[in-house]
């Protein structure tokens, strides 16, 4: 751009019109976005950052939670649950080199990637697709018709702004950014009680042999260096405000992925990232506790005497903030009974895993799994409006299980699914049945019957 000339902002807005638009390129919006695309629909994924991945690779939370079951059978192998887009998205990211073998995480695994291998594997995906993607725009008002309707969204970008129309509209935005938009009800937490931010960092020059050695194979560090976590943070040599974390080797040599700061106010209170003030806060502290874990860990963990901070991410790791009010509720009890539900379009053996307080609790599912309705994608006030991700209806509880990468894949090609019924049928996505998704998702690769 010429140094003189300027932008109009008071210009009218693009206009793009669309069969569906995607709101977040997370795990979820990505899913959303690729499966429509793939059943023949004009799709428009709007995304804030240059990349998609959102608290995957923004976040930096880097593993893909929620693929195994869980056992209290230590001999047991990795028994694959999960299915479907997270295989394909898994296919992509192995061709970059960018994701582990399983990895002990308790009674289950994980696996964990490569943050710049997860953003090529998604660009080929939504390259292949035929998906329009326009990184670096926020949206900033969702388009209602009536009242009711949720006919697409406007954006900011570099360039102005950006009307985009759609028959469809999916809020993958993590936050329900776009139903809070429109003025439909969502919820945060219990009673606006969450849990708490992190700030995930990597360290590199780890001697992962002797790491390995003096810890074992467990992600989820043992009681010896919980008690010493907590014995230095009272004793104040350390800031250490979490006691028990969990360290992931990942596809880069010599590198940890550190999941272990429990990111609080100066004043001691949890932090609720819906707030300004306090995800501010949380970014500058959520850096100063990266670098006081890192300090314990050089000082004090073998295998990481000449280890040192190589990154932090993008934005402090969010875990739980606004979530609709959908026509179904993921409850705790369904979560811990490990209830099954005719309508379920995902299933899940990840433990509740609340993260509040200096330990996080966690309850696993067993030799078992439950699963997730399609109900908890439908806000209850809305047309042509459903979402997918973090966002779904979910008591405080449940949703601790339910917020992981496997599952948002899942919920994503469930609902890019549920977007090409609605389109190509003429019908309102809220009348579409959670049991036809299931039928189509079993064709589709998703194994939800085994």
């Amino acid at each position: 751009m010429d140094r003189g000339q300027a932008v109009d902002r008071r210009q009218p807005a693009e206009k793009l019109e669309a069969d569906l638009l995607v709101v977040g390129g997370g795990a979820a919006g990505l899913a959303t976005a690729v499966t429509a695309a793939r059943q023949g629909l004009k799709v428009v994924l709007l995304e804030r950052y240059g990349f998609c991945g959102g608290a995957a690779v923004a976040g930096l939370s880097g593993t893909i939670c929620g693929l195994y079951a869980a056992t209290d059978d230590r001999t047991a192998p990795p028994r694959q649950l999960v299915h479907g887009f997270v295989d394909d998205f898994i296919r992509a990211i192995e061709r970059h080199d960018g994701l582990t073998p399983p990895i002990r995480y308790g009674k289950t695994f994980t696996r964990t990637h490569d943050p710049l291998a997860w953003r090529r594997a998604a660009d080929d995906l939504i390259e292949a697709a035929g998906v329009r993607v326009l990184y670096h725009s926020t949206v900033t008002e969702a388009l209602v018709e009536g009242g009711e309707r949720i006919a697409g969204a406007r954006a900011f970008t570099k360039e102005g702004a950006v009307r985009v129309e759609a028959a469809v509209t999916i809020d993958a935005s993590g936050d329900a950014d776009l139903t809070a938009m429109a003025g439909f009800d969502t919820v945060v937490g219990d009673n606006g009680r969450v849990q708490n931010p992190t700030m995930i960092f990597r360290i590199q020059d780890v001697d992962i042999g002797r790491f390995l050695a003096a810890q074992g194979e467990d992600s989820i560090l043992g009681q010896h260096v919980t008690d010493e976590i907590a014995r230095l943070h009272n004793s104040r040599e350390y800031e250490l405000p979490r006691s028990k974390i969990f360290l992931f080797p990942t596809p880069r040599p010599g590198e940890l992925l550190c999941n272990c700061t429990r990111v609080i106010g100066r004043d001691g209170r949890e932090l609720n990232a819906m707030k300004v003030a306090d995800i501010t806060e949380a970014e500058i502290m959520g850096r100063r506790q990266a670098a006081e874990y890192a300090r314990f860990f050089k000082d004090r963990l073998p295998g990481c005497e000449k280890s040192w901070i190589g990154q932090t991410g993008v934005q402090v790791g969010v875990r739980q903030t606004r979530q609709i009010v959908g026509e179904r509720l993921l409850s705790t009890d369904d979560v811990l009974r490990h209830a099954k539900d005719k309508d379920g379009i995902a299933i899940s053996a990840w433990p509740v895993e609340l993260h509040s307080g200096t330990k996080p609790r966690i309850e696993w599912v067993l030799d078992d799994h439950y699963e997730i309705p399609f109900g908890c994608f439908v806000p209850k006030r809305g047309e042509s409006l459903l979402v997918a991700g973090r966002c779904l209806s979910a008591d405080h509880v449940a949703m601790a299980s339910a917020r992981v990468t496997a599952q948002c894949f899942t919920y994503g090609q469930a609902i890019g699914h549920a977007a090409a019924i609605a389109v190509r049928d003429k019908v309102s996505p809220r009348s579409i049945k959670g049991r036809d998704i299931r039928a189509i998702m079993n064709r589709d690769g998703a194994r939800l019957d085994g």
